[in-house]
């Protein structure tokens, strides 16, 4: 946090003393950069989390009334409405893995003052057992987030969990 704000710091000096536009059109601009990397981080944050298996940190990442709902192949699967819903389904679903494993992509925003919308792309990399033999499942997922700002920060509010296209295959 201290080098991203340092860097921010450094941003702002350099805009105010060298950009031909105002200073609160330089003020806007830097919030607006400011947002985009603290969304990126916050979809990010999500990711590392979830491969620690660390739900209860994870769930602080959404307000208290988040819904998140998943599909699969084009077909709409659960809604989860709220922390606690949300927090038994990711605890129930990592439970399944050994290994948990996410590397997330391009991630596009809107951001509208304190709310704001996203598209995040990841794939995901499962491990399991199943009947003694080890397998790895790979996922195409594309995260269609709503964000919102409260207290100046950023939390998921809605998040649609589109699993686009998956491969199991034995693990050697």
């Amino acid at each position: 946090m201290i080098k991203i704000t340092t860097t921010i710091t450094a941003l702002i000096i350099l805009l105010l003393n060298c950009a031909p536009s105002s200073n609160q059109e330089t003020l806007q601009q830097l919030q607006l950069i400011e947002d985009k990397m603290a969304l990126k981080t916050l979809v990010d944050e999500f990711s590392n989390l979830a491969d620690v298996k660390d739900v209860e940190a994870q769930l602080l990442l959404f307000t208290e009334d988040a819904v998140v709902q998943s599909s699969s192949n084009g077909n709409m699967g659960s809604v989860f409405n709220g922390r606690e819903e949300i927090g038994d389904a990711f605890s129930g679903f990592l439970a399944n893995f050994e290994t948990v494993y996410h590397i997330n992509g391009q991630q596009t925003v809107e951001i509208n003052g304190t709310n704001a919308t996203g598209i995040a792309y990841c794939l995901v990399v499962l491990i399991s057992e199943n009947e003694g033999i080890r397998e790895k499942r790979t996922m195409g997922v594309r995260y269609n987030d709503e964000y919102v700002k409260e207290n100046n920060k950023w939390f998921i509010e809605r998040r649609h969990s589109n699993f686009m296209w998956s491969e199991t295959a034995p693990l050697n």
